[in-house]
């Protein structure tokens, strides 16, 4: 094997491997989630039992993105969001293609984020996220600003 051939096989390797499952953790950002396909449910008050859970968007040169995020429901729905979203690549990937990847104790969710943009419906779901985490509301003038979509089965 020639010089050129033993560099390229590993580098090879690695690009084959990238799109592979690389999980979120913490504040480390991943690639494809792992998981087990679940249907979408109707009600998804299930997530209160969990701190965080895993978004996966299309980032714009193809590539899966992951992160860990907070969520709370209300009436049933899910609903994510996103601290100081103008410093982080995520919501903007999100806004162009909303169809992303939840996954909530292993299950994977095929779903579609709506924004919350109505300033009664921001209000709601800010009230429940200070109810599920315990924060402060409304928030201190000095809080990063907050963005929230609503989680919907894909059409």
């Amino acid at each position: 094997m020639n010089a050129i051939a033993r560099l390229a096989l590993p580098i090879f390797a690695l690009l084959l491997a990238l799109p592979g499952c690389i999980d979120p953790s913490d504040q480390r950002p991943g690639l494809r989630l792992s998981g087990e396909p679940a249907a979408v449910p109707s009600d998804w008050s299930f997530s209160e039992a969990h701190p965080e859970i895993a978004l996966e968007v299309r980032a714009p040169w193809g590539l899966p993105h992951s992160v860990t995020i907070w969520c709370a429901s209300l009436d049933g729905n899910l609903y994510v969001g996103a601290r100081s979203p103008e410093s982080k690549s995520w919501p903007g990937w999100a806004d162009r293609r909303p169809d992303v990847r939840l996954r909530i104790e292993g299950k994977l969710y095929e779903v579609r984020l709506d924004p919350v943009e109505d300033e009664a419906g921001i209000a709601r779901v800010r009230d429940a996220y200070a109810a599920k985490y315990q924060l402060g509301n409304p928030p201190a003038p000095e809080s990063p600003p907050m963005r929230y979509w609503r989680v919907l089965p894909r059409a």
